[in-house]
This record gives C-alpha cells, sequence and structure tokens, in this order.
C-alpha cells in the first residue's frame, strides 16, 4: 500500500491587532496510507476575533490557497475533498480528507489572520484542472 507525506508548516500572517498570536501545527510530519483517513492539526493561541486559512505547496510548485474560516459555518469545504472544521473552544482549525491520495503528498501551511486583507478574496488561486 503506498504511503502519502504530509510536512506540516504554521505560519502567521502580519496582523494589525495588539494581542500575541500563535499558530502551532503539533505533527511537523506524517505518514497516512493510501485511502486512510487524514487529519492535518492546526492549533492557534489568540483572544480577539480571527480568520484561518490553509494553504498547500505541492512539490516544484509555489503556494495554493485550499480554504478559509471567516465566520457563520464551523465545517468548511475546500478543494480537492479537503474540508477543515472551525472549534473555538479547542482553538483548533484541523484540515481532513476522507480518502488520502498519492498526489496529496506535499507541504502544508495553517494561517491565522486577526483582520481579513482586502485581497482575502482575491487570494484564493484557482486550482490547475490536472488531477
Amino acid at each position: 500500500m503506498l504511503s502519502v507525506t504530509f510536512l506540516l508548516l504554521g505560519m502567521l500572517f502580519t496582523a494589525r491587532g495588539t494581542g500575541a498570536q500563535l499558530v502551532t501545527q503539533p505533527d511537523g510530519h506524517i505518514n497516512v496510507s493510501e485511502g486512510n483517513h487524514l487529519e492535518l492539526r492546526c492549533n492557534y493561541s489568540y483572544g480577539g476575533s480571527i480568520y484561518l486559512f490553509w494553504y498547500v505547496q505541492y512539490p516544484s510548485q509555489g503556494l495554493q490557497f485550499l480554504l478559509k474560516y471567516l465566520s457563520g459555518p464551523t465545517r468548511v469545504k475546500g478543494i480537492k475533498g479537503f474540508e477543515a472544521e472551525f472549534k473555538n473552544d479547542e482553538n483548533s482549525f484541523h484540515l481532513m480528507k476522507a480518502s488520502a491520495h498519492w498526489s496529496d503528498s506535499a507541504k502544508y501551511f495553517c494561517a491565522l489572520c486577526d483582520t481579513v486583507p482586502e485581497s482575502a478574496g482575491g487570494a484564493e488561486q484557482k486550482p490547475s484542472q490536472t488531477l
């Protein structure tokens, strides 16, 4: 059975707020067998209103937008079968996929921002349709 490798890296957007922010992805590096459920953990520390994002970087490619949480329903759907759930009481925003595929091998970035940049909607890149 094939193994899918994920490298996890947290990042922060430049914030205009006054509170301290921290994003952690405790797993760092994980392997998942192809076809198995995937969960990439993201925890944060911040006391105010926040906006959360997941990005992916495939080998030899630039950063690509996966999904975001701004407000409303706590479960959000992204591209390529990924989804994430915002849990304010647990300070978490874990990325999930029902069935991992070898093509999911990449670096994944969880990001936090305390203000929505005007370009937040524009930062969404249309992924190429090759799978």
